[in-house]
């Protein structure tokens, strides 16, 4: 199984706030639209996200197609073959990618300490 590209979602009060302390510990903007109130920065190969107003807790995240430069890979597990997998195994779901459909998807899945962890799938 190949979640793809690793990041951490964070739930900011102030993204202007966010991105300015990001930024002095070496995290540069790399994507998003601070506009609409979130952000992709990183610091080398570490990749963070900044969402404000978007999610109760911070996420641990995973993007199936991606590399670490947001570059699609030749070759992925759809997020739909990951999901029919963890169903297998009895990974319970907070929400759940449909299964009928081919593309953008995502599912919400946590921990055993209660920590959600976002398998968002953007091709």
């Amino acid at each position: 199984m190949q979640l793809g590209v690793f990041s951490v979602s964070l739930t900011v009060k102030d993204i202007h706030a966010s991105k300015e302390f990001y930024e002095k510990l070496g995290f540069e903007s790399f994507g998003g639209e601070i506009e609409q109130n979130w952000l992709i920065m990183k610091n080398g190969e570490t990749i963070i996200g900044l969402f404000q107003g978007m999610f109760e807790k911070n996420l641990l995240t995973f993007n199936p197609g991606w590399d670490q430069d947001a570059q699609n890979l030749d070759a992925f597990t759809d997020i739909r073959d990951i999901q029919k997998q963890l169903k297998r195994d009895g990974v319970a779901f907070s929400s759940e990618a449909d299964e009928t459909t081919q593309g953008p998807a995502s599912f919400i899945i946590e921990d055993p300490d209660g920590n959600p962890i976002l398998v968002d799938q953007h091709r």
